[in-house]
């Protein structure tokens, strides 16, 4: 059963961390969860610690900001947070390692924290703090290029969910986090599955039956995760890039959140599948990977 007792919350003071803020409050709520806020400050170069900065040793100054900065996280959403059980932290280290490791001491079960939607390398369209973790963090992520957008607490909602599934047998972590979610939220979940965009003289070139036969393989598949999960909910495939196809499915269903899968085990290159990145930039919603 779904559990999310502590819910990790990297936050960086910016809008898309005001408004991340607004599902968190909501997660908590419905979960009677803990909030663990976090900001994480990078230690000075030492390398310059003996440097003068304007009359202060850098050692000194980054002493001072390092108060200003917990003085800060201290009081943020302090008086709007004051019903839920929060507690705050300053770590200090490399941000994406040190949530990375925090997440992994604290157990948490669920990590919000917004990312930013520009560029075209999967460092810049996410940064590179959010693309580390997303690729390494051993709890779910949830994320989304339009925090900054977000509802008021009041009206965030989770009506419908749409699980995006590839034919990895990983899904099936995926396709059992949004079913027991949406049973918690009492909402809504459907399945969207991208198969080949193959049209034109190459596929007539095979069979001019042949993106049906995938479909319906794929169909197959996806009934045979679905009973091994104990589900049976409706499953929309389609041909296209896959990143396309879910963000249109998203829309369609005016979804309020979008979940994807990861692989299971971590490489040097992550587990975070080919798609997510894109997937998530183009999302109109939310998305919690898992």
């Amino acid at each position: 059963m779904l559990t999310l007792s502590k819910i990790l919350f990297p936050i960086d003071f910016s809008d898309r961390s005001d408004g991340a803020a607004h599902y968190v409050e909501a997660l908590a709520r419905q979960f009677d969860a803990e909030v663990l806020m976090v900001h994480v400050i990078p230690p000075p170069r030492y390398e310059f610690t003996s440097m003068e900065m304007g009359g202060y040793a850098i050692t000194e100054w980054y002493e001072a900001e390092k108060q200003a900065v917990c003085k800060k996280l201290q009081g943020y959403l302090n008086d709007e947070w004051a019903h839920l059980k929060v507690s705050r932290q300053l770590l200090e280290g490399a941000p994406a390692q040190t949530l990375l490791e925090f997440a992994h001491q604290v157990g948490a079960d669920l990590m919000v924290m917004p990312t930013h939607g520009y560029g075209t390398f999967h460092r810049l369209v996410l940064g590179s703090t959010a693309a580390t973790v997303l690729n390494h963090a051993e709890c779910p992520v949830f994320t989304g290029v339009h925090m900054e957008e977000a509802p008021v607490v009041e009206d965030v909602r989770f009506r419908r969910i749409v699980v995006a599934l590839d034919l990895n047998p990983s899904n099936r972590a995926a396709l059992e986090w949004a079913v027991e979610f949406a049973d918690k939220m009492a909402a809504n979940v459907s399945i969207v599955h991208a198969t080949p965009p193959f049209e034109g003289q190459l596929i007539e070139a095979y069979d001019s039956t042949w993106q049906e036969k995938v479909a319906q393989e794929a169909a197959e598949r996806l009934e045979t995760l679905q009973a091994s999960v104990g589900t049976r909910i409706h499953m929309t495939i389609e041909a296209g890039p896959p990143p396309a196809v879910v963000a249109n499915e998203a829309k369609l269903q005016n979804a309020d959140l979008v979940v994807i899968g990861r692989s299971v085990h971590d490489t040097i290159l992550g587990r975070l599948r080919n798609n997510a990145y894109e997937i998530i930039r183009q999302s109109p919603c939310p998305v919690v990977s898992v």
